[in-house]
């Protein structure tokens, strides 16, 4: 747990549906937000957040690398990024930054944000898909059936199918064995 005298856990979750009940109930300053909870991504939760809470200041906290999620959180609303990995000093600095109204992202990131304002966008292709693509496809890696996908999403299969074609022509693979095998090579899986 933190160590710090001025910040205080105020509750946790597991599970999209946990925390939109907590956030029903109390007063928070800011979420701290994991993108991989049980079920339904923390990127749902994150747009729900952003509907009925707009002005709810949210911090991502993932294993994921900053290079490869933190432009998809940011650009779906989240007011900033930390890696698992970073220091204490860094977490604790950014939730500081964040709940007071600010921003955060590392400078991995910001030299990111700053490439694409200026047109030199080189992110590889996964890095460009929308934020329902970028979840399907984590579920897909996860061996989701597109059934089950629309279950958890609360979507038709049509439309997980239409995601999916979607997000495997951005990346110019053909099937979920390619994406798979890309998600490898790209470091999105191990």
């Amino acid at each position: 747990m933190l160590d710090e005298s001025d910040i205080r856990v105020a509750g946790q979750a597991s599970n999209v549906g946990q925390a939109l009940e907590q956030l029903q109930q109390g007063r928070f300053s800011l979420v701290l937000l994991d993108i991989n909870l049980e079920g339904r991504s923390g990127l749902d939760l994150l747009a729900s957040i952003r509907i009925k809470w707009p002005r709810l200041p949210v911090l991502v906290l993932s294993m994921y690398p900053e290079t490869q999620y933190a432009l998809v959180a940011i650009r779906e609303g989240a007011n900033g990024y930390v890696a698992k990995d970073a220091e204490p000093s860094e977490l604790m600095g950014a939730i500081r930054q964040v709940a007071a109204g600010g921003q955060y992202v590392g400078h991995r990131i910001a030299s990111q944000l700053h490439e694409q304002a200026v047109g030199l966008d080189t992110r590889p292709p996964h890095q460009r898909l929308t934020m329902r693509e970028h979840q399907i496809m984590l579920m897909l890696l996860k061996g989701m059936s597109l059934t089950h996908i629309g279950e958890e999403m609360l979507i038709s299969v049509k439309t997980v199918s239409t995601h999916r074609a979607n997000l495997l022509e951005k990346l110019g693979v053909a099937s979920t064995a390619e994406l798979v095998l890309y998600a490898v090579r790209n470091g999105l899986i191990h």
